[in-house]
């Protein structure tokens, strides 16, 4: 399978996923924690996650922990505090980011099951299209 540059391949079930989700480590902030029990039976499910993959796991919770306490802070403020602003749009960033390496996101989610299989291919090229007709 040859990959192009800036596609990523398609992920699969792993063979030694985890069975049992890990309870959430305990420097995470209540936000974190909340996510990773959100995530994690997702993740156990569908066979993708390691041993190995737990602190990438890990700083995506934090990533989406950091966003939410930002956002509550924010809240209580009658002007916006711009440099807060800024680092939470660096933390959602990061939290996308790290969420499409484990499937999280609708995008890579369809990855899962794309193993090669292309059920709208009939055969026909798009750049085919119009040729081999008579001419009207």
């Amino acid at each position: 399978m040859t990959h192009l540059r800036g596609v990523k391949p398609a992920l699969s079930p792993d063979r030694e996923p985890l069975t049992k989700a890990p309870t959430a480590p305990k420097r995470l902030n209540a936000h974190a924690r909340a996510e990773w029990k959100r995530i994690m039976p997702q993740l156990i499910a569908r066979r993708i996650i390691t041993k190995a993959d737990l602190a990438g796991v890990e700083n995506y919770c934090m990533a989406v922990g950091a966003v939410n306490q930002i956002a509550e802070i924010m809240a209580g403020m009658s002007i916006p505090d711009l440099k807060l602003g800024g680092l939470q749009i660096r933390y959602m960033q990061t939290a996308r980011q790290l969420a499409a390496e484990y499937g999280l996101t609708p995008t890579s989610r369809a990855r899962v099951g794309a193993l090669g299989t292309d059920d709208d291919d009939d055969g026909a090229s798009m750049l085919s299209i119009g040729r081999g007709r008579p001419n009207a």
